[in-house]
């Protein structure tokens, strides 16, 4: 009976959500807890709540919603291809970069502090989307579509859900991205973008 303790975190609406036998036993967002709109931050309140609301299980994994060395490739190469007149956006996110590569590292200090010490796994961000929707779902086959701003390269995938398997058949990859179009006008339009 393995138990996984998926994770979002420091980017906006942080989460925790619990599987016991693959099965979500428990999930909550940070914001629940701490009052803070959108919250980014590691979601201790809410893992503390799933594991809690479970029993108090030991978990097996823990799984994260992205795979960082690919967003870092991205990041780089763009900031690459905008050089030299890039170089400002460059200093502004070198702490990204410097996060990013110390993530595992973060995930298993905070993890720590709520008693868990398991393994932790990385998954792409589209990938993450796309179960997210479609494994609670009632279908047991499906078409999947994701549209979102940017994961790691990925802005849009479509493919196919059947039974536990995903299968991508399509992406669409940045800068081409429906999602970052919709942010650029929420923000035109004077909304806070990502505000829900």
């Amino acid at each position: 009976m393995p138990v996984i303790l998926g994770l979002s975190a420091y980017y906006h609406d942080s989460a925790a959500a619990l599987l016991v036998d693959g099965e979500v036993v428990a999930a909550a967002q940070e914001e629940r807890f701490t009052r803070v709109k959108n919250d980014p931050s590691f979601p201790a309140h809410a893992v503390r709540a799933c594991l809690e609301r479970a029993g108090h299980p030991r978990v097996d994994r823990v799984a994260w919603y992205e795979e960082p060395l690919p967003r870092l490739d991205r990041m780089l190469e763009t900031w690459l291809a905008t050089a030299p007149r890039g170089f400002g956006t460059f200093r502004r996110g070198a702490p990204r970069v410097a996060r990013l590569l110390r993530l595992h590292e973060t995930i298993r200090r905070e993890c720590s502090q709520c008693g868990i010490s398991a393994p932790i796994s990385t998954f792409g961000h589209h990938r993450s989307h796309a179960a997210s929707a479609f494994l609670p779902s009632p279908f047991e086959r499906a078409a999947v579509v994701t549209l979102d701003g940017v994961g790691e390269w990925e802005t849009t995938s479509i493919g196919l859900g059947e039974g536990t398997a995903l299968r991508t058949d399509e992406v669409l990859a940045f800068p081409h991205s429906l999602g970052l179009l919709y942010s650029v006008f929420t923000a035109w339009c004077g909304f806070r973008v990502n505000s829900g």
